[in-house]
């Protein structure tokens, strides 16, 4: 049986909105990484190592599976 494939998703988008409309190269400041990374994670396109997720997930004072989602392509 073959193991269904799972996509990494996000709400940083909106956590940002609602943290004073926060702008990516804010966020990307405060976690160490450069407005780009911060774009390509909330697309979608980059998946953020442990460390960047877990200091998203604290300056939004969210549990980790709040900001981040791991979930089946299945339909």
């Amino acid at each position: 049986m073959p193991v269904p494939e799972k996509t990494l998703t996000n709400n940083i988008r909106a956590l940002r909105f609602l943290n004073s409309e926060m702008t990516q190269a804010e966020l990307g400041q405060q976690i160490g990484v450069t407005r780009q990374t911060v774009a390509a994670i909330e697309n979608g396109k980059y998946s953020p190592t442990l460390e960047s997720a877990f200091r998203i997930a604290e300056i939004f004072q969210k549990p980790l599976e709040e900001v981040f989602q791991w979930s089946s392509n299945e339909s």
